[in-house]
């Protein structure tokens, strides 16, 4: 399943990174999962972002959200600048 990954604040600069595309593999279902596999993966700053948000194609969404292929994930801390 492929899915795009966007980080926002502090969790961009943090990583180096605005987001990514990845293929994951068939135990990632969740938005959770997502995070415990992106941190195993080397981006532990997602494991130490406090209070972290997550949206789900642009909706906020909780860490047991489904993901399915081609949705977009973003995670952000709480408070996110414009």
């Amino acid at each position: 399943m492929s899915v795009k990954v966007l980080y926002f604040a502090s969790l961009k600069e943090g990583l180096g990174m605005a987001g990514e595309s990845v293929e994951l593999p068939t135990n990632v279902a969740t938005v959770g999962q997502l995070r415990d596999w992106l941190v195993a993966q080397g981006r532990e700053k997602l494991a130490s972002a406090k209070n972290l948000r997550c949206a789900v194609n642009q909706e906020l969404a909780a860490l047991d959200a489904p993901v399915r292929e081609g949705d977009e994930i973003a995670f952000f801390p709480p408070v996110t600048g414009g």
